[in-house]
This record gives C-alpha cells, structure tokens and sequence, in this order.
C-alpha cells in the first residue's frame, strides 16, 4: 500500500458533522482520531462515505 500524499493527509477530516477531527492513515485504512470509525483506500483514493465505515475497535461511538 503506497501512504496517501502529506498533503492530503493535512486537509482530510471524517466526513461525520458532529466530528469533523483529523484522519490518521493506518495501512490501507484512514482511522478518525475523534469518533474511531475506519474509511477504507482503494486505489489509493480514500472513500470518505459514512455509511460504509468500519466502526471503531474499541467500541467508542
């Protein structure tokens, strides 16, 4: 998995209102260090859809 550009890192937040808090890139997932909900990379594009998160590991919602 190549790592996402800096760049973009710096500017991606989690799409969900009430959060809005950066996104760390882990493997081929980005991880929201506020809510916990994982967004899947493919392609090397990040899919920034709610609805088809992975919920956090921990169980914080």
């Amino acid at each position: 998995m190549t790592p996402l550009r800096e760049e973009l890192l710096d500017i991606l937040v989690c799409p969900l209102p009430q959060c809005r808090q950066r996104l760390d890139q882990r493997d081929d997932q980005l991880v929201c260090t506020g809510c916990g909900r994982r967004y899947r990379i493919e392609e090397n594009w990040p899919v920034l859809i709610p609805e088809e998160a992975q919920p956090p590991l921990d169980g914080k919602d």
